[in-house]
């Protein structure tokens, strides 16, 4: 069976364009969660793995390599497991293939760990750039984050989170709030830590 990874970080980003080359026959995997997560700590891409230790997986397609992952380390060592068990990915941007009559494909390797550091420097650039504007906002008096080492009160936390807490109140899965709430999976697992 084929499949497709799909990942966007929020839930107010669209799939759509990641979607757009997918057929019918595919089986479609979305995460809705930061690139910096691992791939196998991630709901879709754990299910995905499992699948393809499963044998039900043999053809793998992602829109483009950062979908994997913005860590070189977690990127390579997925494409390497994915190698190993001679399912063939496919990254639609570049129109390449990891494996070519069932050997790994060299060119693929040397520009696919090109484009893993590119990815990894892009979201240490886009963190650094944040880090900047925070100190920038805090000299003017004008950051409204949380202090450091301040807790938010229980009540406040379950008022913004009104929602998710109603949601999973209901027996919900974790991935479906999340969809419903229009907010990460990680955010509902937090929710739901706090409420125990």
């Amino acid at each position: 069976m084929k499949a497709r990874y799909v990942r966007v970080s929020t839930a107010n980003q669209n799939v759509a364009r990641q979607l757009a080359k997918s057929y019918p026959d595919e089986k479609i995997y979305v995460d809705v969660i930061s690139g910096a997560v691992p791939f196998g700590e991630r709901p879709m891409g754990k299910q995905l793995l499992e699948d393809i230790e499963n044998e039900t997986i043999k053809y793998l397609t992602v829109e483009n390599v950062d979908r994997l992952g913005r860590n070189v380390i977690n990127i390579l060592s997925t494409i390497s497991f994915l190698t190993e068990r001679k399912i063939c990915l496919k990254v639609s941007d570049l129109g390449l293939e990891s494996l070519v009559n069932g050997k790994p494909n060299a060119a693929f390797k040397l520009i696919v760990s090109v484009i893993a550091n590119l990815a990894e420097m892009s979201r240490n650039n886009i963190l650094t750039t944040q880090r900047q504007g925070i100190a920038i906002a805090k000299a003017q008096n004008k950051y409204k984050g949380r202090m450091k080492n301040s807790f938010e009160s229980d009540d406040s936390f379950f008022r913004k989170h009104n929602e998710v807490v109603k949601n999973l109140k209901k027996g919900t899965s974790i991935r479906d709030v999340a969809k419903i709430c229009k907010v990460s999976p990680s955010t509902v697992q937090k929710v739901k830590n706090r409420m125990k």
